[in-house]
């Protein structure tokens, strides 16, 4: 099952007073935590608690990360049941998970489609900059989890195909999403993953995260570790 993204909102909702009563003490639990455990803490805690790295995209290839699998073998890969769970019209599902109708909202630069074809499925954090940032240390089935992760609603998004083209694999030092409106929760969002795969962010990506989050309310962020 794929959690919503009101789903995940409102779980972080729950705990904001306990991280913001606590906040070192939520870090030092972010930071024992094991995978599996869930932790919860300021979003600005949460990026000073991922190591800062320089990157490096040697040996990268897409196709180190298998993706848009159909894990539960019900004939929708993972670029379908995002596009299915997205809709803000529910689209007609026919053989093959083919989808037709339906309307869809991309977040990136505030505009509705209402067609399937017109939108890509954003890896949030892209499949490069996580190489570049520790999984190129991971074993396939890792990345490959990776890729198709259905379980934080986060990580995956239906976003305009221009959107996602304009982006390709930049992290937030080199492009934010053109609807301003967006940038909070994008960064917040970015955070959020990089903190559930425990991945690096290099100088460059720590400081412009650091100065956009500075302008964005503190939001206290739920993540279950994935490592």
């Amino acid at each position: 099952m794929r959690f919503t993204r009101t789903t995940r909102t409102a779980a972080a909702g729950l705990c904001v007073l306990t991280a913001l009563l606590a906040p070192t003490t939520a870090t030092a639990h972010a930071a024992a935590a094991a995978p599996g455990d869930t932790v919860t803490l300021p979003v600005r805690e949460a990026l000073q608690a991922l190591p800062v790295e320089d990157e490096s995209r040697a040996g990268y290839e897409r196709s180190k990360f298998r993706h848009w699998t159909d894990a539960d073998r019900d004939g929708c890969n993972t670029r379908m049941e995002i596009l299915t769970s997205e809709a803000v019209t529910a689209p007609e599902q026919g053989p093959n998970c083919v989808l037709t109708g339906g309307l869809w909202y991309s977040s990136y630069d505030d505009q509705y489609f209402d067609n399937a074809r017109k939108l890509d499925v954003d890896h949030l954090v892209p499949l490069a900059e996580a190489w570049d940032s520790g999984a190129s240390r991971w074993s396939a089935k890792e990345r490959e989890a990776y890729a198709n992760d259905l379980d934080d609603a986060r990580a995956l998004i239906a976003v305009s195909a221009a959107s996602n083209r304009s982006k390709a694999d930049q992290d937030p030092s080199t492009w934010l999403p053109a609807f301003a409106g967006y940038r909070c929760q994008y960064v917040i969002d970015w955070v959020a993953d990089k903190t559930r795969y425990q991945l690096a962010v290099d100088p460059s990506e720590e400081a412009a995260l650091s100065e956009t989050l500075s302008r964005c309310p503190n939001e206290s962020i739920t993540v279950t570790l994935a490592r």
